[in-house]
C-alpha cells in the first residue's frame, strides 16, 4: 500500500484578501485559483513558467524590487500586491515596448476579440504612441513558408516562447527555436530549415499556446475573427482517447472554421495531435458522403438510410 502524499496548505495575503493555496503553487496560480487577475503573457499552465514577459510583477512584502508572480512560490504569510500605480506604470511601458515591435492590425487579425495583448492595450489604454508605426522594421525570416497548416507572422511575435517551449515540454517534437540574442531575438527552426524539413509533427500545439495571433491554422484566414465565431464541445472522433475538442463555426458561413481545445478539459488538457486539430475538413467538404451507397450492377448508387440498415443487417445473419 502506497503512502498518499499530505496535501499541505499555505495562507497568504493578496490585494488584502486571505486566500489559501496548496504549498508548490506560485502566486500567479495561487491568485489565479482564488480569482485575482495578474496580466501575463507568457505563462500557460501547461507549461514551466518561465517569467520572461514581466507584465506579472508584483510587490511583495519583505522582498527587495518587483518579483515575476509566475515564478515566485506562495509562502505561508506573504502580503502581496498586484495593482499599485507602480506596478501599473511598468506594466503600461512593457507594453508599449511590445507594440514598438507589433504591428497593430487587429482589425484585420483572425484574434480580433480573444488576443491577449490586445485586452491589457485596452486596460492600460495605450496611446497612439505606442500604437503607431513599427520602429523595428528589419526583416524577419518566416519559417513556415509553404507550410499548408501553419501560417506564422513575425510582425506579431512578442518572443514570449511559449511555441517553442510547447514544442519542446509537451510535444517533444524540439522543432522551434530562439536565434539571437535581445532586440534580435528571432523564432525559428533548428539551423533555419523550412518547417516542413524541420522534426515538427503538424500538431499546432504552438497555435494552441500563442497569445498573440502570431502563430494560426492557415486555412482559417479570413473564414472569420474570433467574436464571430461559436463554440460547439464534442469529442474528436479520430481514436479511443476521447479528446475534447470545441468546433469553432462561423454561423453565417455555416462551415467550420478552425478546431481548438480549452486547458484544463480532461483527458487532454487542450493539447491535440494533427487529425484532432486539422482533420475535421471533412465535414464541409464538397465530396463529402451525404447518403449511403449500394453496389448494384457493379455500380454505386445512392439508397436511402432504411435500404442500407436493412442490407447491411441482412448480411450480418
Amino acid at each position: 500500500m502506497t503512502d498518499k502524499k499530505e496535501l499541505v496548505e499555505v495562507k497568504l495575503t493578496i490585494d488584502g484578501k486571505q486566500i489559501t493555496a496548496r504549498q508548490g503553487q506560485t502566486v500567479l496560480q495561487a491568485a489565479q485559483a482564488n480569482g485575482i487577475d495578474i496580466p501575463n503573457l507568457c505563462y500557460d499552465p501547461r507549461l514551466a513558467p518561465s517569467g520572461s514577459c514581466r507584465l506579472c510583477l508584483v510587490e511583495i512584502e519583505g522582498q527587495r524590487g518587483l518579483q515575476p508572480s509566475c515564478v515566485f512560490e506562495a509562502r505561508d504569510g506573504l502580503v502581496v500586491k498586484t495593482n499599485t500605480d507602480e506596478i501599473r506604470e511598468i506594466r503600461k511601458t512593457i507594453l508599449e515596448l511590445l507594440f514598438n515591435e507589433h504591428k497593430a492590425r487587429c482589425t484585420v487579425c483572425d484574434e480580433n476579440g480573444k488576443c491577449n495583448l490586445q485586452s491589457y492595450a485596452y486596460e492600460y489604454q495605450l496611446g497612439e504612441e505606442a500604437l503607431g508605426p513599427v520602429l523595428y522594421t528589419e526583416p524577419v525570416g518566416n519559417y513556415t513558408t509553404g507550410n499548408l497548416a501553419l501560417e506564422y507572422d513575425p510582425n506579431k511575435c512578442i518572443r514570449c516562447g511559449r511555441c517553442v517551449r510547447i514544442c519542446d515540454e509537451v510535444q517533444m517534437a524540439h522543432a522551434l527555436t530562439f536565434k539571437n540574442r535581445a532586440a534580435e531575438t528571432e523564432v525559428t527552426t533548428a539551423f533555419d530549415v523550412p518547417l516542413n524539413e524541420s522534426t515538427c509533427v503538424l500538431c499546432g500545439q504552438c497555435i494552441s499556446t500563442c497569445p498573440t495571433g502570431a502563430l494560426y491554422d492557415r486555412s482559417a484566414i479570413g473564414q472569420g475573427q474570433a467574436t464571430d465565431l461559436v463554440k460547439t464541445r464534442t469529442t474528436c472522433i479520430y481514436c479511443g482517447v476521447g479528446c475534447q475538442i470545441d468546433l469553432n463555426v462561423n454561423p453565417k458561413k455555416n462551415r467550420i472554421v478552425r478546431v481548438t481545445s480549452e486547458i484544463g478539459c480532461i483527458p487532454n488538457d487542450g493539447n491535440l495531435c494533427v487529425k484532432g486539430r486539422f482533420g475535421m475538413d471533412f465535414v464541409g467538404h464538397p465530396e463529402r458522403l451525404t447518403t449511403p451507397l449500394i453496389k448494384r450492377n457493379g455500380k454505386l448508387e445512392e439508397a436511402s438510410w432504411d435500404e442500407a440498415i436493412k442490407l447491411i443487417a441482412a448480411k450480418l445473419k
